[in-house]
């Protein structure tokens, strides 16, 4: 049984705590981050009065919140207008931060036991300033395969990976990573119907399996990482090279098959 001094220790110990907490408040930080929480859970975003009804908040409060999230480029609105959403700023600055790092370091032995089971190189990318950018490179195990250099910039409209990554956001997200595209060099430019129409067939499919538009007799396999809330954080391809000698290595399908094993370890799904 507490003695009465050891429960009024407890209780100064918890009053303290709390004193200290009060401290230092920060309401409009609080609000702000409540706000970026809310929307991380949403696949399809929320409107204006629904974040008000979650949080608990008066309209005047949540209608200045959102305005500087969206003005600093942390929250995206739809096209309508009508709905909020995360965009991907937060993920592109964890780019200069560790959690990056441990991203790559948990997506590596995954893309070396697929290379060396694929007989393949496979790369990973992620969205960075209009384009996408290489993060991780893995050569496959034979004399020789295609490889892309760690570091580089690809592009967003022609490449598999790019499309990949288009395919599987928001619509307001979509529109804004299209809105900040810059072409590479090289990269074939595509009109708005003719890519909103190969980006609606790769999210029926789940991933795109394409001729390569850069280079003959390769073919591009693509597969999203998938974030919590089910929209690409990053894409997972592999040049694939078919041998034309006797060796027998892995089939097309057999590729396109551990490719999607490999990239369903990678996803962050609801129940993780």
């Amino acid at each position: 049984m507490k003695s009465a001094k050891s429960s009024l220790s407890t209780d100064a110990v918890g009053d303290a705590a709390l004193d200290e907490a009060d401290r230092y408040r920060a309401p409009a930080l609080d609000k702000g981050l409540d706000i970026l929480e809310l929307l991380s859970e949403q696949k399809d975003g929320l409107t204006r009065a629904e974040i008000m009804k979650a949080l608990g908040r008066n309209a005047s409060e949540i209608y200045r919140m959102l305005e500087r999230l969206v003005a600093r480029q942390y929250v995206v609105r739809s096209a309508g207008g009508d709905r909020y959403s995360l965009s991907l700023k937060l993920f592109a600055l964890a780019h200069r931060h560790p959690p990056m790092n441990r991203f790559i370091a948990a997506a590596l032995p995954v893309m070396q036991a697929f290379a060396e089971q694929a007989e393949q190189s496979c790369h990973l990318t992620v969205y960075d300033r209009g384009n996408l950018l290489v993060i991780a490179q893995v050569d496959g195990p034979g004399t020789w395969g295609l490889s892309i250099r760690l570091g580089s910039h690809v592009g967003l409209i022609d490449t598999a990976s790019g499309q990949v990554m288009l395919a599987f956001q928001s619509e307001a997200e979509r529109a804004r990573m299209l809105a900040e595209h810059t072409k590479v060099k090289g990269e074939i430019a595509l009109d708005a119907h003719a890519l909103a129409s190969t980006l609606a067939a790769v999210r029926d499919r789940g991933h795109l399996r394409k001729d390569s538009a850069q280079t003959f007799g390769v073919t591009d396999v693509t597969f999203p990482i998938l974030g919590p809330a089910g929209y690409a954080i990053a894409s997972l391809t592999t040049p694939y090279m078919r041998r034309i000698d006797e060796y027998v290595a892995p089939s097309l399908d057999q590729v396109t098959t551990m490719l999607d094993a490999a990239a369903g370890k990678l996803s962050m799904h609801e129940s993780q």
